[in-house]
């Protein structure tokens, strides 16, 4: 039997190629296309954790710009977002680095402000994250 082609069905692939971690075949597995797959896992958390950062700061934006708007379902967003982010820091604790990286948190906030503006209409919001980390992530906390 042939070898499944990464490039013709991924998931063929990879079953195969599980297979042959499991049966100890090491000499059919293809090694490159596994490295940059296991590279890929670590990459998809990283976008799942900033997408979610930057959904919670848009939604902290328009709280704290848009009082006269706000709704139960703003509050369950924001919710549903801290608690998707303190479980995904969890599991993959190692996510932690991202949120000590000035660099990764000045690209969040243009994410937020950018969907907030696209959201809202407004142009109003500050160049620069006045909260702490802490404070976004803190269940009960909300800006007034």
């Amino acid at each position: 039997m042939q070898p499944h082609n990464y490039d013709d069905d991924v998931i063929a692939w990879a079953n195969e190629q599980a297979q042959f971690l499991r049966s100890g075949r090491f000499d059919c597995l293809d090694i490159q296309h596994l490295a940059d797959e296991i590279e890929d896992v670590g990459k998809s958390e990283q976008r799942e954790l900033a997408h979610r950062m930057a959904v919670l700061l848009t939604h902290l934006l328009k709280w704290y710009y848009q009082p006269e708007r706000r709704g139960a379902s703003w509050a369950r967003t924001i919710r549903e977002q801290r608690r998707a982010l303190t479980l995904r820091l969890k599991r993959t604790p190692s996510l932690k680095a991202m949120l000590r990286d000035p660099d990764w948190w000045e690209e969040m906030w243009a994410d937020a402000v950018a969907a907030a503006i696209a959201e809202t209409g407004l142009n109003i919001f500050p160049e620069h994250c006045a909260w702490t980390p802490n404070e976004i992530l803190t269940p009960e906390w909300l800006p007034e």
